[in-house]
């Protein structure tokens, strides 16, 4: 067919690209002074002390909460190696199921918010279409490595 100009592993590699986008825009636009002083932590520790969830809520009380400057270097830090790791095709399956990982957390936290599951769930679902898919395999360190 003419009118598709890409074959599926360069469709999977465009696919991986904007989700590794969508993770450097959901780094770019967070206020880096005040999400370091707490903001970030602090907002979802409000919605994790509400939460309908008991595993959520003594979750974060034990993992989050003890340490929150250090967990909002870990959440931003992800996002950025998240976004860079998936727009060059570096360590692609590792990102792919960090970002699954991630978006499952955000998920599960605020499983009330529907206005929030839409972006992460359509990024989990990118990111096991492109593990199954192995979006790797074209426009990536990855392929240009021999990797994976």
């Amino acid at each position: 067919m003419d009118a598709i100009w890409l074959d599926g592993a360069e469709w999977l590699a465009v696919l991986r690209i904007g989700l590794g986008l969508w993770w450097l825009e959901s780094w770019r636009h967070k206020d880096k002074k005040t999400w370091f002083e707490g903001s970030g932590i602090a907002w979802a520790a409000d919605v994790a002390e509400k939460h309908r969830w008991n595993a959520v809520r003594s979750g974060f009380a034990v993992v989050v909460k003890p340490r929150p400057r250090v967990m909002a270097y870990v959440v931003l830090y992800a996002e950025l190696a998240l976004g860079l790791g998936l727009v060059a095709g570096f360590l692609t399956p590792v990102a792919l199921v960090g970002g699954l990982l991630l978006n499952l957390v955000y998920l599960t936290l605020m499983i009330h918010d529907w206005a929030e599951q839409g972006q992460n769930s359509m990024m989990a679902l990118i990111s096991v279409v492109g593990l199954f898919g192995m979006a790797w395999q074209t426009w990536s360190v990855d392929s240009a490595l021999g990797w994976f």
